[in-house]
């Protein structure tokens, strides 16, 4: 992203969109769409120092294809991406989409697309599994083809056996993750007890902005989870209730400041995604602009405090 001090991040929404040159931005050598000025490189050394790795999640640019989001991901300096089942794969391929039965020509360019952008796709949800092992071997073999950390999913609460022997199989995380009431696990007493006594590669893609959604605070779910926590899908939504909407990190009433401080105290490391649910276009690249912003800020301040507690020792 940008320069990551708030009185430096001021960048023109209109920027944002196509940062590779014409040939950089398509495997295939057809011309990116909206090609602008490559942004100031952000300062995520604090961040990375904690072992927190910003991402976005793909779904957060939901009004275009996975190419385009690679390429806007890489406009504001993040290094990192989620993406997500059924978002199409890029203009110049119509319909085609990032799904498990996607052509291993396409799963291939995608993997270029994301290499040139220097942008790299750890994680891929939400994903739902069942006790179907042949279905679930496939979303895997799909899931290590990619290079993941992690699959974002929300298993049938009979299909953990499986998940846990495909996870250690592929040496691939599963985390569980929690969408609002009344889904399966929008409580994290449902995580926690689903993934008890299992392999540490099983635990939580904590989605903080469905907890106030659901009446939960989030800081206090996140300790709940200490130790379990995999992944993030971090939001900062207000009003803190189920009408609540994504703001700008550090200005909703989720808690945005404690929730990072809660991370560094249990020595969290980890990939913590942007995900953005409201608007489109330049209103919504400028807001994830200030997520960034904020985020880089705080990081900087939290390391410059109190040493963080070493991970695995919540």
């Amino acid at each position: 992203m940008p320069s990551l001090r708030c009185a430096l991040f001021a960048i023109s929404a209109a920027t944002v969109i196509g940062p590779l040159s014409a040939q950089q931005g398509k495997p295939d050598g057809k011309p990116a769409a909206a090609p602008a000025a490559q942004q100031a490189p952000r300062d995520d050394a604090a961040a990375e120092r904690l072992g927190w790795r910003l991402a976005v999640q793909a779904w957060t640019f939901r009004d275009r294809t996975a190419f385009e989001a690679i390429d806007t991901a890489h406009a504001l300096g993040v290094k990192y991406i989620e993406l997500f089942p059924g978002q199409k794969l890029a203009p110049a391929h119509g319909d085609a989409k990032v799904e498990v039965d996607m052509k291993d020509a396409l799963r291939i360019e995608l993997l270029a697309h994301a290499k040139a952008a220097g942008v790299r796709i750890v994680n891929f949800g939400v994903a739902q599994i069942g006790k179907d092992e042949a279905e679930a071997r496939k979303l895997y073999a799909f899931a290590k083809a990619l290079g993941l950390e992690t699959l974002t999913c929300e298993p049938e609460l009979d299909a953990w056996d499986l998940v846990e022997k495909l996870s250690d199989e592929f040496g691939i995380n599963a985390a569980c993750h929690d969408h609002p009431k009344p889904s399966t696990y929008w409580n994290p007493d449902t995580v926690l007890a689903s993934v008890k006594g299992r392999s540490k590669r099983l635990g939580a893609c904590a989605d903080t902005g469905h907890w106030p959604r659901s009446g939960l605070d989030t800081v206090e779910c996140l300790h709940k989870l200490a130790g379990r926590i995999v992944s993030m899908h971090f939001k900062d939504i207000a009003p803190a209730d189920k009408t609540g909407v994504d703001q700008p990190w550090g200005t909703g009433e989720g808690k945005a400041r404690a929730m990072l401080e809660e991370l560094k105290r249990q020595g969290f490391r980890g990939v913590i995604a942007v995900e953005y649910e409201t608007g489109t276009g330049a209103e919504l690249e400028a807001n994830v602009t200030k997520c960034i912003a904020w985020f880089d800020a705080q990081a900087k301040e939290l390391e410059a405090a109190a040493p963080a507690k070493p991970a695995g020792k919540q």
